[in-house]
This record gives structure tokens, C-alpha cells and sequence, in this order.
């Protein structure tokens, strides 16, 4: 099997999509973006169905609802001020450099993020599908304090390990399905080996700089602003992040879910009539609000 160049030992260990560039997306003035989408990593980024790198500096969304799904911020740590984050669930949490918040949206949850003012804020925002028998759960969220965010460092690398497990160091446990995400720093020529276990998605993002991938004895070399998703479907193997220049990259682990779903915007449901009735529910204002100052 030959992909991009690549020889894999056998297409049912490792499969991996293409290299993707993010789409540009702009809003207003305030909010650029590359965009990526679940339809350009061949069902690999499964439960991922969506990322955007932003940079946001003005109020942009307003209040909107979520349903089906979590929706997860990041902020890197050269973001600038303050993120505002609030949600129907009653929270108002100010968000700094390295902050991370995940709402489980499940049945349905009003969000509104946006930086304050004079801030610059650099992050992701992740949409995480949910399994169909979780859609309907009652919504529930998590802040982690970057203060609280493990890190690992070693010769030329520093990982912080924001949700999940990485090398037996725990961060935080999202509110919905395990997941993990790690925001890694590479020196050139530094190396952080990550284990993955069978069974599990895996995307890999370049946010600055070159890195190879050392995947089952090959090399994908990724470039800055290119992402690409892996599955592997034997016991275990292991991701290899070395720099071949200063780079940070963004790893995104989980298990896929392998379920139809139908997106409507900013709803994740199982079908057209849940999306319709859940569209129902929120017109009528029965997915709750946030308060007006």
C-alpha cells in the first residue's frame, strides 16, 4: 500500500488519510480561521467532525446553541487577554493564555465565547460527535486552568497534555467520552514519542513549523497549516513527533463512533427529524439562555 508516497506494511494496520490544508474562513473583521472538516480525511477524523485554528479579536458569534455534540476551545499560550466563555448551563468563566473549556452539549446548551476587549486570542475550537445514546444527555462542562495542565518536557520537546493520557501522565478527563489532546512544542531535532492504542483516531495538526511523523517504521513529513488523520486497528503503536524545524503541533485522540449523523450548523444529530426537532426545541427556547448584563 502506497499512500502519498508511503509504503505501509498492510492496509488493515495503519490508515491514514491525505496531508489537508485548512480552508481560509473569515467573519466580520474580528475572526480568520483554516478550517477542517471531517469530509476531507476519508471518515478517518471520526469522532472529530470539525476543527478551526482561529484568531479571534472581536466579538463575532453572539449566543448560539449547541446540540449532539461538545465543543471544545483550546487557547495556545501566545493568546493575548481574556476569552469569555458563557453558557445556559450558568457558567461565566474568563478563559487565559493556555485555558481549555469542553461542552458536552448533548440534548442542547446556549454558548457565547468572545474575546474581551484590546485581546488577540489564538486557539481551536473542536467539534467532538457524540454517540447516538449520548445525544440526549443532560449538557455538562469542564475549564481547565492552564495552571493545572500537566507537562512533560525532555531534550527539546515540552507537551502539555490538556485532556487525556500521554507517556503516563493524566491531564484533565473531558465530560463526555475519553479523549486526548496534546499541545506539543518540538526544538529542532527534538523527538516525543506518544502512545496510541488500537482502535483509536488520531489527528495530527502542524500549527507552526515542519514536523515528521515516524509512523510504524516510515516517515510523513507535515508541514505548517497541514493536518492528517490516522486509524489504527491492531493492539498498539506508537505516534513519533520529531522536529525538523521549532514546531508546535497539536495531537487529537479518540475512539470513532462509526455512526451516521446529519450536521446542521452547530447541531450533531442522528438524523434529519432530530435535527428538525431539536431546531424546534431551541426556536421555542427550550434549550435554555445566558443571561443579559
Amino acid at each position: 500500500m502506497n499512500i502519498q508516497g508511503i509504503k505501509m506494511k498492510s492496509p488493515s494496520q495503519i490508515h491514514l488519510s491525505q496531508r489537508v490544508s485548512g480552508n481560509p474562513l473569515s467573519i466580520d473583521t474580528g475572526f480568520q480561521a483554516q478550517s477542517f472538516k471531517h469530509d476531507q480525511f476519508d471518515g478517518l477524523m471520526d469522532p472529530l467532525v470539525m476543527m478551526d485554528h482561529f484568531t479571534m479579536t472581536e466579538p463575532t458569534f453572539g449566543a448560539h446553541p449547541h446540540a449532539g455534540m461538545s465543543a471544545v476551545s483550546m487557547l495556545f499560550e501566545d493568546s493575548k487577554g481574556v476569552f469569555n466563555n458563557q453558557d445556559s448551563l450558568g457558567n461565566n468563566v474568563d478563559l487565559n493564555p493556555g485555558d481549555a473549556y469542553w461542552l458536552k452539549a448533548g440534548k442542547g446548551a446556549v454558548h457565547d465565547e468572545k474575546p474581551t476587549a484590546g485581546s488577540c486570542t489564538h486557539g481551536l475550537q473542536i467539534f467532538v460527535n457524540l454517540p447516538k445514546q449520548y445525544k440526549h444527555d443532560a449538557a455538562r462542562s469542564s475549564h481547565v486552568s492552564a495552571k493545572y495542565i500537566p507537562i512533560i518536557t525532555g531534550d527539546n520537546y515540552r507537551v502539555r497534555v490538556v485532556f487525556g493520557k500521554s507517556n503516563g501522565i493524566t491531564g484533565a478527563m473531558p465530560p463526555s467520552l475519553p479523549f486526548t489532546i496534546l499541545d506539543a512544542h518540538l526544538k529542532e531535532g527534538g523527538q516525543y514519542d506518544h502512545a496510541v492504542a488500537g482502535d483509536q483516531s488520531v489527528l495530527i495538526y502542524a500549527v507552526s513549523g515542519t514536523v515528521d511523523l515516524n509512523l510504524d517504521q516510515h516517515t510523513i513529513k507535515l508541514l505548517e497549516g497541514q493536518a492528517i488523520a490516522m486509524q489504527a486497528d491492531f493492539d498498539s503503536t506508537f505516534l513519533g513527533l520529531s522536529g525538523a524545524s521549532d514546531a508546535h503541533i497539536v495531537v487529537l485522540q479518540g475512539a470513532p463512533i462509526r455512526e451516521h449523523f446529519v450536521q446542521k450548523g452547530p447541531f450533531i444529530m442522528s438524523t434529519t427529524q432530530e435535527i428538525n426537532a431539536v431546531t424546534a426545541a431551541y426556536d421555542a427556547g427550550q434549550l435554555g439562555s445566558i443571561p443579559t448584563a
